[in-house]
């Protein structure tokens, strides 16, 4: 009894320190994203590509280099981490104390799918600035406050997924099902739906008056003297909802790699900071990579499949079957098969561009006007 009294204290002391794990890297996030927009990009301006590419290696090589950190933590259990945390073994999930090279290669891996799973993110926000025909000097402000909600959504879902993932095994089935589809429709899509015809779009249409004209970065105008929305923010409010979207398909394929919420979290969170830098890179250069959604359809399935094999086993006498022990593919074999699948696709995108002409999915020529209410006038003063 004293035995199971002080594991109970260990895994309590455990939690409590983790706690201030994760107040520490979302300090550390907040002050990345107020020197970015305070500092760096406090003046709008049109992101270069040059400029792009640097924010992009200094993105990549934080969210790269924080699997440093992840070793020595899990190594050397700093604030709590590595003791007691949840992962996968063949008999579901047990808690046990991690590593840091296993910590950090699951870090790693789920960085690396989450980044993945970002392209396509990266294509339909390109479709939705160039619907709205946001300017392109303004294009950096709609994305920087698109993360910071982006953030905010991601860390509730993490944190709800978590809880259900620790406590039911065969949520995971319907995490690995839904990707599995999701795999199909994104294999069988012919492009992507209209922005403004979300409904949720045209609500806020209905609601609020919307200024038909962007003459500066701020998301709302006073017009005779009433408050109306511009095309900034229902871009904002577009790519929230596509990327609550994406999230959908994106947090089952990180719980495909490990059930530990702060590997889960801070892979996703560090994917999800470079995405800016990383759109003014790819937005022109994406149609190029022709192979590169096969491969995340290959993605999604890969981590639909593993995350199957991990949790239908033991179910198998529900449908009359002798259960068996879950089946779990190594994190080593998830990482080559992620990199393996891109590094074959740049390749085959290099190798056999795409041509230079219209193609399925390609952009709108310019932004359309909003067929949505607004006023009619000038704006006399923003907010």
């Amino acid at each position: 009894m004293g035995a199971l009294t002080t594991l109970a204290e260990v895994s309590a002391d455990a939690s409590s320190l983790r706690f201030v794990a994760y107040v520490g890297f979302i300090l550390l996030v907040l002050a990345f994203l107020a020197l970015d927009l305070g500092v760096f990009h406090r003046h709008a301006h049109e992101v270069r590509f040059k400029e792009a590419v640097a924010w992009s290696v200094v993105w990549l090589t934080c969210g790269v280099s924080f699997a440093g950190f992840v070793y020595l933590a899990y190594e050397r259990h700093w604030v709590g981490l590595g003791v007691n945390v949840p992962v996968y073994t063949t008999s579901g999930i047990e808690r046990t104390d991690v590593g840091g090279a296993v910590a950090a290669q699951q870090y790693l891996t789920g960085y690396l799918v989450e980044k993945s799973l970002a392209m396509d993110n990266i294509f339909v926000i390109a479709i939705i600035f160039s619907y709205f025909a946001i300017p392109a000097k303004f294009q950096h402000r709609v994305l920087f406050w698109g993360i910071v909600g982006a953030l905010v959504m991601r860390g509730a879902m993490i944190g709800i997924a978590g809880q259900l993932v620790a406590k039911y095994l065969w949520v995971l089935i319907f995490f690995g099902a839904f990707l599995l589809l999701t795999s199909l429709k994104l294999a069988f899509a012919k492009g992507h739906s209209d922005p403004v015809k979300n409904p949720v779009i045209r609500l806020v249409g209905r609601i609020w008056p919307v200024h038909d004209r962007i003459d500066s970065q701020r998301f709302f105008m006073r017009i005779d003297g009433r408050r109306a929305i511009t095309p900034l923010f229902l871009a904002l409010i577009t790519v929230e909802i596509t990327d609550l979207v994406f999230a959908v398909d994106s947090i089952p394929a990180i719980f495909a790699i490990t059930p530990d919420p702060f590997i889960v979290f801070t892979s996703n969170i560090f994917a999800i900071l470079g995405l800016r830098a990383l759109y003014f890179c790819l937005a022109a250069l994406i149609q190029r990579f022709r192979y590169l959604k096969p491969a995340l359809v290959l993605i999604l399935a890969f981590v639909g499949v593993k995350l199957l094999l991990l949790s239908i086993p033991p179910y198998l006498h529900l449908v009359g079957l002798e259960p068996a022990k879950s089946i779990k593919i190594d994190t080593s074999v998830s990482m080559a098969v992620v990199l393996g699948l891109l590094g074959l696709a740049t390749v085959a995108s290099v190798l056999n561009p795409a041509g230079t002409g219209q193609t399925e999915g390609n952009l709108p020529s310019g932004g359309r006007a909003l067929d949505i209410p607004r006023p009619i006038g000038h704006s006399e003063s923003g907010e």
